[in-house]
């Protein structure tokens, strides 16, 4: 069994870094001694794929302009007789203008420890003495090279995320409605969003909550940051610390790695609690002292991490009741709503109706190649008068099955198949237990307003065994 020494280890990456160098590495050159300039490219054209060198600075500019270049080696003087380095600072600003992703490195005969530091603090990426040798040379090259992948990677991540970012707000991106009830909602939205407010978003299920979280982030100062979304009601207490606070290794059996928490995932951006109301009390207690200090410690770990984020919360639930059931704190309350947005039910904007079911025929006709399709006056006027219970949710879902089951360049109201929530049971007449489950699934997400936590607890059963059941009797 060979057991490897450091050096050995050292040298084996420093050789990885090389291979790979020489398949992607890109090296300018400017300096206006043309024997610096032959003795330099002898020695990096063995180690990377391009190596080009200038001795004229002027035409630096069209050099960077035109090509694609990892690393710049800039010489720090280019007359005779110079010594104070300022035309290698010059020339580094206006690299940096031109190219800020481009690594620089400066090159001196003279070492000036004053001027070092004022390059670097300039935006240079070292400072290289001449006469070189060739191993520091290298390994400085090849750090430059690891900082300018390392930066191709984030911005690469900052695109993706910037690019899921467009296709969300793309889906979220259309409020509906003009209703007094909705225009109130606009004013506010547009006196809160520039701010860094914490916002509460009260409303039944299905009224759009997500999508006014997300109108709001769009139109804040934080619109390049990120959107987390996250469904508290989704998140089993055992497991609220890692998915929200994040982890370290070791600090349970299956925790093999660091992970970060959903607050560390929203840095500099915006995370919308979904279902706050659903947290235990032990639970709220926790976030309130994370949200007071604006610091996050990860499970197993004693170290705080600041958090730069914009908070936004949601419920469907009486929290001011459930302040006085000691339900829930009323400082984490304080906390979270600075300022409160109260999105109106359906039955509260039936003038918007009409709006929404034609936003909807338009996805969907498009979506389902049915584009002739339209809706007569007397259907539109019956789905006005239906309760949605389910709010738009169930009125987006519904013009879909209807356009999904029409036959003809017409929808009906049959094609919409409305439900009858508040029907008696019909068990008198109907004994089948399949239909009995059904309707008392009905009643029971009818009762608690579409919230499916306390509709699983009134029936008995777990919230992903009441899902199975809605999607068994597409509820």
């Amino acid at each position: 069994m060979f057991v490897y020494g450091t050096k050995f280890l050292n040298l084996m990456k420093l050789k990885y870094d090389i291979i790979m160098a020489k398949d992607t590495g890109k090296i300018l050159v400017i300096d206006d001694d043309k024997d610096v300039l032959t003795s330099i490219k002898m020695f990096l054209d063995e180690h990377f794929s391009v190596v080009h060198t200038e001795s004229d600075p002027s035409s630096l500019i069209d050099i960077l302009t035109n090509g694609s270049f990892d690393v710049v080696l800039l010489d720090m003087n280019f007359k005779k007789g110079e010594m104070d380095g300022q035309e290698g600072i010059y020339w580094l600003q206006e690299i940096l203008k031109a190219k800020p992703e481009v690594i620089v490195i400066l090159m001196t005969a003279f070492g000036d420890i004053e001027l070092a530091v004022r390059a670097i603090k300039k935006g240079a990426f070292d400072f290289i003495l001449k006469p070189w040798k060739n191993a520091k040379l290298l390994g400085t090259i090849l750090s430059a090279m690891k900082l300018r992948k390392s930066n191709l990677q984030v911005e690469k991540l900052l695109n993706t995320q910037q690019k899921l970012s467009a296709d969300l707000d793309q889906r979220f991106n259309t409020i509906v409605g003009n209703s007094s009830a909705m225009i109130n909602v606009y004013k506010t939205i547009e006196k809160v969003a520039q701010t860094d407010a914490n916002i509460l978003i009260l409303g039944e299920n299905g009224t759009g909550k997500e999508l006014i979280a997300r109108e709001i982030h769009r139109k804040s100062l934080r619109r390049n940051g990120v959107f987390i979304n996250v469904d508290l009601g989704a998140i089993s207490e055992t497991l609220f610390e890692t998915e929200i606070f994040g982890h370290v290794k070791g600090a349970f059996t299956d925790a093999l790695k660091d992970k970060p928490g959903r607050f560390e995932l929203a840095e500099g951006g915006t995370i919308f609690l979904d279902e706050i109301a659903n947290l235990s009390f032990a639970l709220q207690s926790k976030l309130l002292t994370v949200l007071q200090n604006r610091k996050v410690v990860r499970l197993g770990s004693t170290g705080e991490i600041p958090i730069n984020i914009r908070l936004i919360c949601a419920t469907n639930m009486p929290l001011y009741q459930f302040i006085k059931e000691g339900k829930f704190r009323q400082d984490l309350l304080y906390r979270i709503n600075t300022v409160e947005v109260h999105l109106p039910s359906l039955k509260d904007r039936i003038e918007d109706i009409p709006l929404l079911i034609d936003h909807f025929l338009k996805i969907y006709t498009r979506k389902y190649k049915k584009e002739n399709i339209k809706i007569d006056r007397s259907t539109l006027n019956r789905l006005k008068k239906h309760t949605w219970p389910g709010n738009i949710r169930e009125l987006q879902n519904a013009v879909e099955r209807a356009i999904i089951l029409s036959n003809s360049n017409k929808v009906t109201v049959d094609d919409f198949l409305l439900k009858k929530y508040h029907s008696a049971f019909p068990f008198d007449n109907n004994l089948d237990i399949a239909d009995m489950e059904k309707t008392l699934v009905i009643r029971a997400i009818d009762k608690n307003n579409g919230n499916i936590t306390r509709a699983a607890k009134d029936l008995g059963i777990k919230r992903n065994a009441l899902y199975r059941r809605i999607e068994k009797y597409d509820l």
